[in-house]
């Protein structure tokens, strides 16, 4: 099983479970519909890796995300995560009307940075940063998500158990692209100003 470090734990999620289409903006800029409901998916945890590859059959795209790790049934730490995609193959899926996950659920399509306790944080002061070649790509958090991360975590829920370790990715604002090989990425979560956790990551 793949494992994700919590401070000083290191943890086996037994899945990834995704938001699609949480920011306004991003559903925009690929020209998507509204949705009336949550977008939601799954990754497997042979999806997890650190090596952020630009090239799996064909150019994957990043998509930079606020993750949660779920503890006793609550949002219990936080993290920075890279949803990848094959976006050419995604289209041509959701053009048929057929499920997403060839295009989202193969090996190497996430990382994450390590997480943190969220303790007395409150998750409405949270956003991302993703930083592409000392370049800022994307930003936003929590007044720009569509579905908060307790509605999120709720309507999960109401369908599908969650264990203890497993990671919620609540979406992706604006300014996703593709992954070029040999470039520096650097996501952090902040909480207002300050720094809670931060990932970086060399593509190839």
């Amino acid at each position: 099983m793949n494992t994700i470090q919590l401070e000083s734990e290191q943890i086996a999620p037994s899945k990834i479970v995704c938001i699609g289409r949480n920011y306004l903006e991003h559903i925009r800029e690929l020209g998507n519909e509204t949705p009336d409901d949550m977008v939601i998916f799954n990754k497997p945890n042979s999806s997890i890796s650190n090596d952020l590859q630009a090239f799996r059959d064909e150019p994957l795209h990043y998509e930079g995300e606020i993750c949660f790790m779920v503890r006793a049934g609550e949002l219990h730490a936080v993290g920075f995560g890279l949803d990848l995609t094959q976006r050419e193959l995604q289209s041509k899926l959701k053009s048929k009307g057929l499920p997403w996950e060839r295009a989202k659920a193969f090996d190497g399509a996430a990382c994450f940075s390590d997480f943190v306790t969220l303790g007395d944080t409150p998750v409405e002061s949270l956003s991302l940063q993703l930083e592409i070649g000392g370049e800022l790509r994307q930003q936003g958090g929590y007044e720009l998500m569509m579905y908060k991360p307790v509605q999120i975590l709720a309507g999960i829920q109401r369908f599908m158990s969650l264990e203890d370790g497993d990671i919620i990715m609540t979406g992706t604002p604006k300014g996703v692209g593709q992954v070029q090989a040999g470039e520096r990425f650097v996501g952090n979560i902040r909480s207002a100003q300050n720094l809670l956790v931060s990932g970086e990551w060399l593509s190839r």
